[in-house]
């Protein structure tokens, strides 16, 4: 089935779902203003994110230079008898010259901007809730914890959703188990298949379970089961190479006036990848506050065994490593993560700069260093203006590019 299809499918099953939940025993009339209701009591809203994005990458002698518009559209019905439906339709278009590579546009002479256009089906699922449990069935958004395994990858224009069912239950407050049988993956590449695939098909399975044993203080558990299918015309690298088992767990926890995050799994091959290797990936990072500032300081590694390193092909990438994206795929010999955050505010507005060392986790090779700068001003509820850059410094130039990268978005909500 291809996408289109697939999305049709989807909002052909989601509205047959929606029709046929009423009880049996109502009248033709009561359905009728039943399901009404649930469009009548619904509400639709409007998302649009305008961003320019520009790239100084050593080794280009263009600049990119990215204009691009959002536009979202949604509509979530009310609740009735435990059924709810949603539809999301987004819209990316260039404005102005297209001076950037957006991996299918063939600007292959300048920096990669990875924000193709297009329209696509965001989102269009039917959800039953009741009690303690519930179940979503259709394209959706996935997002887990702070999403350094699965995410949405929301910082991108085309947003990353999952086509599949989703079953959450919590037999009590302090514990909350989450499963996901997820059979193909909308990337941000899409909607259409362009130097990456648009899509991943396969047999994945996503789950945790959160345990809350005390006020501040949360434990977990995953497991990452992804079986990536075989594309035609794409290499492994770009497919089954994807496939993995990965198991671990985390720890958020605060002792006034420190937080701490620990995580840790293992990884290895799976499905029909043709790689073979177990490696790990752990985390620690500490936090507090002086006065109005936060500061952060923080280690990750993802580590590597037999020329591959650790992998994490559903994460939100943008949020980790540095907002250059340098590290999107982990290095053949691994990497370490050495960071340091400050936050503050100065009036409305949100401030924040970080700064990480990169390394090789085996070899000792330096790859660089970088500074990340954002500017966040929530004028209102509806709108927001930021200002963001990122200068990653090679120390390694054979291997990583240096990069200067700036943005600015204005994002209005209706």
């Amino acid at each position: 089935m291809n996408k289109k299809q697939s999305q049709f499918s989807l909002l052909a099953i989601s509205a047959a779902v929606a029709m046929a939940i009423a009880p049996y025993s109502q009248g033709a009339d009561s359905v009728t203003e039943s399901l009404a209701s649930m469009v009548t009591n619904g509400k639709t809203s409007f998302n649009f994110r305008y961003r320019y994005e520009g790239v100084d990458q050593k080794g280009y002698d263009e600049d990119a230079g990215a204009s691009t518009l959002r536009s979202r559209l949604t509509f979530a019905s009310a609740a009735y008898n435990g059924f709810s439906f949603l539809a999301e339709f987004d819209d990316v278009s260039a404005l102005g010259s297209e001076r950037y590579n957006s991996t299918r546009n063939g600007q292959t002479e300048y920096p990669v901007v990875a924000d193709p256009e297009g329209t696509d089906v965001n989102q269009a699922w039917v959800k039953y809730a009741s009690g303690k449990a519930s179940g979503t069935y259709g394209r959706q958004r996935i997002l887990h914890g702070s999403q350094r395994f699965v995410g949405g990858v929301g910082w991108r224009q085309n947003e990353q959703t999952y086509d599949g069912f989703r079953a959450t239950y919590a037999p009590e407050e302090s514990v909350k188990l989450d499963y996901s049988y997820v059979y193909n993956i909308n990337r941000i590449f899409g909607p259409d298949d362009g130097a990456q695939p648009a899509d991943w098909g396969g047999e994945n399975h996503l789950f945790t379970v959160d345990y809350t044993p005390a006020k501040g203080h949360k434990v977990g558990a995953f497991a990452y089961l992804l079986d990536i299918d075989e594309q035609s015309g794409y290499p492994a690298g770009k497919t089954t190479n994807n496939s993995t088992d990965t198991y671990g767990f985390e720890y958020t926890g605060k002792f006034d006036p420190i937080t701490l995050s620990a995580r840790y799994a293992s990884q290895s091959d799976a499905g029909s990848s043709t790689l073979s290797y177990d490696t790990d990936y752990y985390m620690v990072e500490l936090g507090g506050k002086i006065s109005a500032i936060s500061l952060k300081a923080g280690y990750e590694v993802l580590a590597s065994d037999n020329g591959v390193g650790f992998k994490t092909p559903l994460a939100t990438l943008h949020k980790f490593q540095g907002w250059a994206d340098k590290f999107l795929g982990t290095p053949g010999d691994g990497i370490e993560d050495m960071y340091f955050n400050i936050a503050g505010k100065a009036g409305p507005v949100k401030l924040a700069a970080v700064y990480h060392d990169f390394s090789a986790e085996t070899g000792g090779d330096e790859f660089g260093s970088e500074i990340d700068l954002v500017a966040t001003w929530p004028v209102n509820k509806q709108l927001m203006v930021q200002a963001k850059f990122a200068s990653f410094s090679s120390d390694n130039k054979s291997r990583y590019a240096s990069t200067d990268k700036a943005w600015f978005t204005v994002q209005l909500k209706l």
